[in-house]
C-alpha cells in the first residue's frame, strides 16, 4: 500500500492516536486493580490466572470471527508479544505491588514510552526524527528525577524497583513488535493467538498457583481480577495495538506518557493512596511530552493507510481454526 507522513496522512495518525488513547485509558487501571488483587490473591495467580482467563476469551473470538491460523514467522514473533505482555509485565508488576504502591509503579512505569520507542527502532524498523527523541527523553528525565527525589534510587534500588524496571523492558518489547506484528495480522488477532500460544506456561503456573494458595478474595479482590482479565490482557490490547500498527509504534507509543496521570488519579480516588505534588509535577510534566512527540512532522516509520480499526488484514473467509494447530 502507499505509505503516508504522519503530517499528510491525518487521518489515518488521529485514527491510530484516538485508538492508542483508548488502549492507555483501559491500562491506566491496571497498577491499581493490582495492586488491589494482591492484596488477597497470590501475585502470581494474578498475573497468570488473568492470562488464562484472557486466553479463554480469545479463544471464542477467533472462532466466532473465523480467524486465519498465523504463518511459522508469524507464531514466532507472536512468542516475543507473549514473553512481554502476556507473561512479562502482568508477572513483574503483580510482584513489585505485593510492596509497593500503585501511584509509585504509575511514575516508574513511564519510562515504558521511551523503552517502546527503542524497540520500534530495533524490531519495527521504525526511524522517528530528532525533535521526537528530544521530547521523550524530557519525559524520561522527568521520571529519573522524581525517583532520584523520593530517594527511590538513592542507594540500591528496592526489590519491587527492580520488578518494575523488568517489567518496562519486557513490555516495551512486546508492545513494539505487537505493534508491528498487528499492521499483516490485526490489533485483536495479536493479542488473541498470542494469549493462546501462552496456554503451556501459563495453566501449569496458575494450576501450581491454586495448589500452593487456595485463592480467596472479597468482592474488591474478584472485581479487580476480573477487570485484569477481561479489559487489562484482552480488551485493552485490541485497540493498543491497532493504534500502534496505524499511527506509528514509537509515537503513538508515547501516549503511554499520559498514563500517570490517570493512575495516578485513580489511585487516589479508587485506593486513598497519597499523591504528593511532586507525583503531579513529574505526570504533568511528562504529559507535556506526549503532545510534544505527536508534534513531530517527520514520520516515525511505515504505516499502511486505509486499515481497519481493529484488524489490518483480511484473508477471506477461513475455516474455523484449530486452537492448538499451526499453520
Amino acid at each position: 500500500m502507499k505509505q503516508q507522513s504522519s503530517a499528510t496522512a491525518s487521518g489515518t495518525v488521529t485514527a491510530g492516536f484516538l485508538l492508542g488513547a483508548l488502549g492507555v485509558l483501559a491500562f491506566s487501571l491496571s497498577l491499581p486493580m493490582t495492586r488491589v488483587a494482591v492484596q488477597d490473591l497470590d501475585p502470581w495467580f494474578v498475573a497468570f490466572g488473568r492470562a488464562v482467563g484472557a486466553a479463554a476469551l480469545a479463544a471464542i473470538y477467533l472462532r466466532v470471527t473465523r480467524a486465519p491460523r498465523p504463518s511459522r514467522p508469524e507464531w514466532r514473533r507472536l512468542s516475543i508479544v507473549a514473553l512481554g505482555v502476556v507473561v512479562g509485565f502482568p508477572l513483574f508488576t503483580s510482584l513489585a505491588l505485593t510492596t509497593q504502591t500503585s501511584a509509585h509503579g504509575a511514575v516508574v512505569i513511564t519510562v515504558l514510552p521511551a523503552m517502546t520507542a527503542v524497540f520500534a527502532v530495533l524490531r519495527a524498523g521504525e526511524r522517528p526524527p530528532l525533535a521526537f527523541w528530544a521530547a521523550s527523553s524530557a519525559g524520561l528525565l522527568a521520571v529519573v528525577t522524581f525517583l532520584v527525589t523520593t530517594g527511590a534510587v538513592g542507594g540500591a534500588l528496592s526489590p519491587a524497583d527492580l520488578f518494575l524496571l523488568a517489567a518496562v523492558v519486557l513490555c516495551g518489547l512486546g508492545y513494539a513488535e505487537g505493534g508491528a506484528l498487528a499492521r499483516s495480522l490485526g490489533g485483536a488477532r495479536t493479542i488473541c493467538w498470542a494469549l493462546l500460544l501462552s496456554l503451556p506456561v501459563t495453566v501449569p503456573v496458575t494450576i501450581a498457583a491454586v495448589a500452593a494458595a487456595p485463592p480467596h478474595a472479597g468482592p474488591a479482590g474478584w472485581s479487580s481480577f476480573a477487570y485484569l482479565t477481561a479489559v487489562s490482557m484482552f480488551l485493552g490490547f485490541f485497540a493498543w495495538y491497532a493504534g500502534l500498527a496505524r499511527g506509528g509504534i514509537a509515537r503513538v507509543g508515547q501516549i503511554q506518557l499520559a498514563q500517570p496521570v490517570l493512575t495516578l488519579a485513580w489511585s487516589a480516588l479508587l485506593l486513598g493512596e497519597s499523591v504528593t505534588p511532586l507525583s503531579i509535577a513529574a505526570a504533568v510534566v511528562v504529559l507535556a511530552c506526549v503532545a510534544l512527540t505527536q508534534r513531530t512532522r517527520r514520520p516515525a516509520g511505515p504505516v499502511t493507510a486505509h486499515q481497519p480499526a481493529f484488524e489490518t488484514r483480511d484473508r477471506g473467509p477461513q475455516p474455523a481454526p484449530s486452537i492448538t494447530g499451526g499453520r
